[in-house]
């Protein structure tokens, strides 16, 4: 009698284990990522500048950038410097990116100017008072359900990238994973950019990336040929002054 009651016990708390499952965590992103559209394609350098909603303020602003550099075709990239957000998110045309994620903080590396962003969660964020503006802001991810959603404001004005935007842009980025026509893992990030300043709606874009097993990023010298010439430089001086 006693050996009954203890099996029976013993089924009624597998039922309910079976019944009451345990909560599972956020999607693990770790690993590296390469340029996704509908199927893997090839990237192109040369992108399509998008027909934007800018506020009179706006395309004064970004009109005369683009006549001044126009004749040379002079971009950041060329001494080294990143797109900054939200233009980074879209990726750099066949350039991979890697995500390092733990709990409190998601590391995204990308192959193009090695480029860095950070996202933080819960108290591994920084005051707000104490937020440096920057080309890539500050970013604070959460996690609705199985989707990331990350905040990113304290950005600097830029007219030199893809989506211009004053400093008081404010981007949401929401990253959930789905499977790719030859059941690969993709993940989609959808971008909404607000301001004000220099939009008259909401800003949008997408981007897809694919999973690339045991896939590395490798090093991007973007300064080698600078210092190269920088060098050249000295030696003429030195030989002038023999």
């Amino acid at each position: 009698m006693l050996l009954t009651r203890m099996l029976a016990a013993a089924a009624i708390v597998v039922v309910s284990a079976g019944a009451h499952p345990q909560a599972q965590g956020p999607p693990d992103l770790t690993g590296v990522w390469a340029d996704y559209v509908d199927g893997p394609q090839p990237g192109s350098l040369a992108v399509a500048i998008p027909d934007l909603p800018y506020t009179d303020e706006a395309r004064v602003k970004v009109d005369t950038y683009r006549k001044l550099v126009q004749p040379t075709g002079d971009t950041p990239g060329g001494v080294c410097l990143g797109p900054g957000m939200p233009g980074l998110i879209l990726g750099g045309a066949t350039y991979p990116l890697e995500i390092v994620q733990r709990p409190e903080q998601i590391t995204m590396l990308y192959e193009l100017h090695n480029d860095v962003r950070r996202i933080y969660f819960g108290a591994r964020n920084v005051p707000v008072p104490d937020r440096i503006p920057g080309r890539n802001g500050y970013s604070s991810g959460r996690w609705e359900g199985e989707t990331l959603v990350v905040d990113t404001t304290q950005l600097v004005e830029q007219v030199d990238q893809r989506f211009p935007h004053s400093a008081e842009a404010h981007v949401v980025e929401r990253f959930h994973l789905t499977t790719g026509t030859k059941s690969e893992r993709v993940l989609v990030i959808d971008m909404t950019m607000t301001d004000p300043r220099f939009y008259t709606k909401p800003v949008t874009a997408q981007k897809k990336w694919m999973a690339v097993p045991n896939g590395h990023i490798l090093p991007y010298d973007c300064a080698e040929e600078g210092w190269r010439v920088r060098l050249e430089q000295l030696e003429q001086a030195a030989a002038s002054k023999r």
